[in-house]
Parts: C-alpha cells; sequence; structure tokens
C-alpha cells in the first residue's frame, strides 16, 4: 500500500501556485507566499485580530512592508487584498 506523499502534493501545490502570490500597488509590485509554515501559522495566531499591520509585516517581511507603507492604502484595499490572496491560495486570511 502506498502512503500519501507530503512531498508530492507540496510539489503540486506549488506548481499550481508558484511560491508566490502577487499584488500590484500603483507602480510597485509586492509578493506573499503562497504556502505558511507552521511557525509563521504559529505567530499569525498570536497576533491581535485587529492587527493589520502586524499581519501585513508577517506575510510581506519588512522590506516589502516599509515600501507598502509609503502607499496610501485604505483599510478596504487591505480587504480586498487579503480576500482575493486567501481564495486563490486556500489560506483565507482576513476572514471572519
Amino acid at each position: 500500500m502506498t502512503g500519501f506523499n507530503v512531498n508530492a502534493a507540496r510539489a503540486q501545490r506549488l506548481e499550481a501556485l508558484g511560491r508566490s502570490w502577487i499584488f500590484e500597488l500603483d507602480d510597485d509590485r509586492f509578493e506573499l507566499p503562497t504556502e505558511l509554515t507552521r511557525t509563521t501559522a504559529r505567530t499569525l495566531r498570536d497576533l491581535d485580530d485587529n492587527d493589520v499591520d502586524g499581519l501585513l509585516r508577517l506575510l510581506l517581511g519588512d522590506e516589502q512592508f516599509t515600501r507598502f507603507e509609503r502607499h496610501d492604502v485604505t483599510m478596504q484595499d487591505i480587504a480586498a487584498i487579503l480576500e482575493t490572496y486567501g481564495k486563490e491560495t486556500g489560506l483565507g486570511l482576513g476572514e471572519g
């Protein structure tokens, strides 16, 4: 009997989604991971539900978050980014 091969399943997901989910804002480009490690998931769990900046900093990383902060972004913009990101990657962030 052949068991479930985690590495093969991961490779299939990454082939379908790629390693990064990309969004553009003005003339800037940002990348979010298509998969989260357990460590990242634990850190997300520990964030306050209203810590939008903490969520974005965790997903984008410091360098991208610094660039993101330079843009005039509304909460509706962020909600739209997270909703689309969740739908396209299956991560479901920003839902509640």
